[in-house]
């Protein structure tokens, strides 16, 4: 069995489409999902007036399934193409996946 690792990333609305991009150049084999959240934390840069007084930030949210010489392309991939974005992402090995 080959190991698998969910990488989830939140990036900031504006470059949604970029990273869209970015992820689809890597031919990933499951594909990947999008989908928006609030982000929440202690950190004010770059947030609107209403995003501080509700003490939530607007993001979208990716998570996609990779190998672990994917997880390795995808995080070298991300690095150079968002260096100084303000992407947040965590990797956690995949227990089980499959289609029901």
């Amino acid at each position: 069995m080959t190991l698998e690792y969910l990488v989830t990333i939140n990036v900031p609305p504006a470059i949604e489409g970029s990273v869209v991009d970015c992820l689809l150049m890597l031919e990933v084999e499951h594909g990947f999902s999008s989908f928006p959240v609030s982000a929440h934390h202690h950190l004010n840069e770059g947030l609107t007036l209403a995003e501080q007084v509700t003490g939530r930030q607007k993001e979208i949210r990716f998570q996609i399934y990779v190998s672990k010489s994917g997880l390795h392309t995808l995080i070298t991939q991300l690095r150079q193409e968002f260096s100084g974005a303000g992407l947040h992402y965590w990797v956690l090995p995949l227990a089980d996946s499959g289609v029901i």
